[in-house]
């Protein structure tokens, strides 16, 4: 028997994968959590295999790939993400965290049950949308920006100045300047405003 753990901040939505994952004769959901910090508590305490986790739980909240880190670094259950979002700064940010698979939420249910019983075994399962956001930054390594271009990118659309992205990331101005140089050339862009909206049209940045 595989035992899951649920953890996203929409109980509609913990119902839904309930109801699938309950009806497998080999799947069984142990528990449920809305928040990432719940999640991590329940997993030091308690035995699962695998967690379906979302990437986010609100603002202040600890995010999915946070938690996912958490758990990674424990050795803890392996970790599916399933999730409306499916920006390239969302799955890289999962992805090195340590996730097993990545799955958006309209996602077949058979496709959701074989991911679920692929990262109890171990092994990587991505939704083919997913596969295709990856394929492309390999096709178009120009795009592949690195985690703290992504980093400043995020803040810049958050409407940071240099400044406050600088003591946000405990780096220095000059810093933060050649990584929007970078950004700029990677995105063919010469302003931060072009940057965010041609990073979200590309799927760099989640919208």
């Amino acid at each position: 028997m595989i035992d899951v753990v649920l953890a996203d901040d929409h109980p509609v939505v913990r119902a839904g994968l309930r109801s699938v994952l309950d009806g497998e004769p080999d799947l069984r959901v142990v528990a449920e959590t809305g928040t990432a910090e719940e999640l991590v508590a329940w997993t030091a305490a308690h035995r699962a295999d695998v967690v379906l986790l979302d990437l986010r739980f609100g603002p202040g909240r600890m995010s999915g790939a946070e938690a996912t880190a958490v758990l990674t670094r424990r050795g803890g259950p392996a970790v599916l993400v399933v999730t409306t979002y499916g920006s390239d700064a969302d799955i890289l940010a999962a992805v090195e965290a340590g996730a097993t698979g990545y799955l958006l939420k309209d996602a077949p249910t058979d496709d959701l049950v074989r991911a679920v019983r692929a990262a109890a075994a171990g092994r990587v399962t991505l939704g083919p949308a997913v596969q295709e956001r990856l394929l492309g930054r390999v096709r178009s390594p120009q795009l592949a920006l690195t985690s703290r271009e992504l980093d400043v990118l995020r803040l810049v659309a958050a409407g940071r100045s240099n400044d406050e992205i600088a003591r946000e990331l405990y780096v220095s101005r000059a810093t933060v300047k050649t990584h929007l140089a970078h950004l700029y050339d990677k995105l063919g862009v010469t302003s931060r405003t072009r940057a965010v909206a041609v990073a979200r049209e590309r799927g760099v940045l989640a919208v």
